[in-house]
Formats: structure tokens, C-alpha cells, sequence
């Protein structure tokens, strides 16, 4: 029987690549997987090893860095599976860490099927985005059972500079949820103060320093001023996977009886900027859509002004 790699990850994206390389750092060693073989070549020189197929990067620690729950689950079935692979290599009770931005409510269900199988589901979504993970600096919001937490603990840590283990499977992405309200919300906020700048002849740049020095200064505005400045959007965080965040917040909202109007509204403005053509630019772009509809006069506004106490 072929031994199971110690830890391996599938999925070297924009994300998952500076990822694997700060594993292979840190670890030692690490076992890799992509559906484009290429993306791994410079991993493979840096001393990585490639698994020509899921079932061979099964191991003991699993990571999968993609994008949906779908691809997760894709990756599990069939003779070149996980699945397969986990019981090829005689590996009992793996971990399979699932570090994209995914449903709670779909990873909790995931988990239950996984459970029958004997694999245990950590679900540790990340902040901090392709910087955070080249600099080792990401936040990672993990839930799963203490005891799957535990095995997977030194992977996470090597991941991440912030990992704090929340509760129980599904609670990671739900912090994550809750993280991505608070972003979508400052990088619209911003944005539209930039257009209400524009308008009124006041300096972009001297505006944004402004906001760096008071209360205005966040995390958002220290990695995005550029693009502002600049009006340079391409790659980054794109609106399409700020609204599938937002729609994960509010289908977790509902879960709980809940209708969050920040997080409705917000989801409005992105499905209006995908649906207008910027789906694929930084999300920081959301500044274009805003501008196009203030511009356009077709905006909600209220109809009375508010009561006076």
C-alpha cells in the first residue's frame, strides 16, 4: 500500500499557489493538484511534489483552495477521487479543509455526507486576499470539530498570521460572511464618497489621505487606494465573487429569520455592477456603477425628508 502524502493542497489559483508556497516553506513538504497541470511547474522546482490526480493528493491533511462548493465536491467521487484515494492509502479519519468562501449552510451539509465515509470537514475560509497570502498574513475563520481542528491546526497556522477556531463546522464561513458585509460595505462607502467628490471638484488623493488620518482609514482603503487613484481595475477580488459572498450572507441571514438591510441593499448594488459588465474587475470597480447610476438620476432617494426629534 502506497503511503498517503502528510498534507497536500488542490487548487493553485490566484489564491492557492502563493498559498502552496508558503506551505512548502514551512512544512518541508507538500503534495499538489491542479486541473492545469502548468500552474504547478514552478512549485514542482521549488521542490513541491504533483499528484497526477485527486486520489493521489489524498492525504491526511486535504486543502482545497477553490472557488466553489461545487468543485470541492467534484474532486471526491469516482477511481481518481478522494475518496478513493483516502481508502487506497488506508487513511483513517482524514481531514479535508475547505478554504474557499462557500455556504455554511452547504458545508455543514457536506460535512454530514463526508462523516459517513469517515472524513472530517474543517471549513476555514480566509481574509486578506493574494498579499495577505503571498505574506503569510491572512486571517482564517476555521470551524469544524475540536479534534479535526487540532490535526489540522499546524497546517492552518502555517497558513495564516490570524486563525482562531470559531465552533462548530460552518461557523468559519459564516465569520466569513459576516467579514464580507463589513468589506462590500467600506468598499462601496468609499466609492461613493469618491463620486460625490469628483462631483464637487475636491481632490481624490486628498480626500483618501484625509480618511487615512481619521476615522475614515481602514484596511479596505490601504489596499485599494491605488486602484482608486490609478482607476486601474483589472485582477483583484472581482464584484462577481463580492456578490457571491453577499448572496451567502443573506441566505445564511434567512437561515436565522433574519433580513440584514445593509447586506440587501448591497447585494442590489453588486448584482446591478455585474449585470452592467464589471462582474470580472476588482471589486473596487464598484466605484464605476455607483457613479454611472448617480449620474443617471434614476436612484432610490427618500421621498420626505426624516422627522425631527
Amino acid at each position: 500500500m502506497v503511503s498517503a502524502p502528510a498534507v497536500s493542497l488542490l487548487g493553485l489559483g490566484r489564491m492557492g499557489e502563493p498559498i502552496a508556497r508558503r506551505l512548502l516553506a514551512s512544512l518541508g513538504e507538500l503534495t499538489v493538484w491542479n486541473r492545469s497541470i502548468g500552474k504547478a511547474d514552478a512549485l514542482v522546482e521549488a521542490g513541491a511534489l504533483l499528484a497526477p490526480t485527486p486520489a493521489e493528493a489524498a492525504a491526511t491533511v486535504t486543502l482545497t483552495v477553490l472557488t466553489d462548493l461545487d468543485d470541492v465536491e467534484q474532486l471526491l467521487g469516482g477511481p481518481d477521487g478522494l475518496l478513493a484515494g483516502w481508502q487506497a492509502h488506508g487513511v483513517e479519519h482524514p481531514v479535508l479543509v475547505v478554504h474557499g468562501t462557500v455556504s455554511p449552510v452547504g458545508i455543514a451539509a457536506l460535512g454530514a455526507r463526508l462523516a459517513d465515509h469517515g472524513v472530517e470537514v474543517v471549513d476555514a475560509p480566509l481574509s486578506g486576499g493574494v498579499a495577505g497570502a503571498e505574506s503569510g498574513a491572512l486571517s482564517v475563520m476555521v470551524g469544524g470539530a475540536p479534534d479535526a481542528v487540532a490535526r489540522a491546526w499546524p497546517v492552518l497556522d502555517a497558513v495564516g498570521s490570524t486563525v482562531i477556531h470559531l465552533g462548530a463546522l460552518g461557523t468559519g464561513e459564516t465569520a466569513k460572511a459576516c467579514n464580507q458585509v463589513v468589506v462590500a460595505a467600506t468598499v462601496t462607502a468609499l466609492s461613493e464618497a469618491l463620486v460625490l467628490a469628483d462631483a464637487s471638484g475636491i481632490d481624490r488623493g486628498a480626500l483618501l489621505r484625509l480618511f487615512e488620518g481619521g476615522l475614515g482609514s481602514s484596511e479596505v482603503l490601504r489596499q485599494k487606494k491605488e486602484r482608486w487613484l490609478s482607476s486601474d481595475f483589472a485582477g483583484g477580488g472581482s464584484s462577481s465573487n463580492q456578490l457571491k459572498d453577499l448572496l451567502f450572507v443573506t441566505e445564511t441571514a434567512r437561515s436565522h429569520g433574519l433580513v440584514l438591510p445593509v447586506a440587501v441593499t448591497l447585494t442590489d448594488v453588486f448584482e446591478r455592477a455585474v449585470r452592467d459588465g464589471d462582474g470580472e474587475l476588482d471589486h473596487s470597480a464598484i466605484e464605476l456603477s455607483i457613479a454611472r447610476l448617480a449620474a443617471s438620476g434614476t436612484g432610490d432617494e427618500p421621498t420626505s425628508p426624516p422627522a425631527l426629534d
